[in-house]
């Protein structure tokens, strides 16, 4: 997600069951797959939220998204 006031690009990250993954690891496979813009400066991971009929909550990824621009 992108957030509208610091230009920042936020990645939103579900691992599969027993995966270990680090932020760095999700950074530098953005950085040799995405381009340069599109890369996140941070990481989040956990399960995204989902309405009752499956579909993602994007709103509420945003706000989180804000919510930890503010922080930072």
């Amino acid at each position: 997600m992108l957030d509208e006031r610091t230009a920042c690009a936020c990645a939103f990250v579900t691992p599969r069951a027993g995966a270990e993954l680090t932020a760095e690891q999700v950074i530098a496979w953005c950085q040799q797959h995405m381009a340069r813009f599109k890369v996140p400066s941070q990481v989040v991971f956990g399960s995204l939220l989902k309405a009752s009929t499956g579909k993602v909550q994007k709103y509420l990824l945003r706000e989180q998204a804000r919510a930890l621009a503010a922080v930072s």
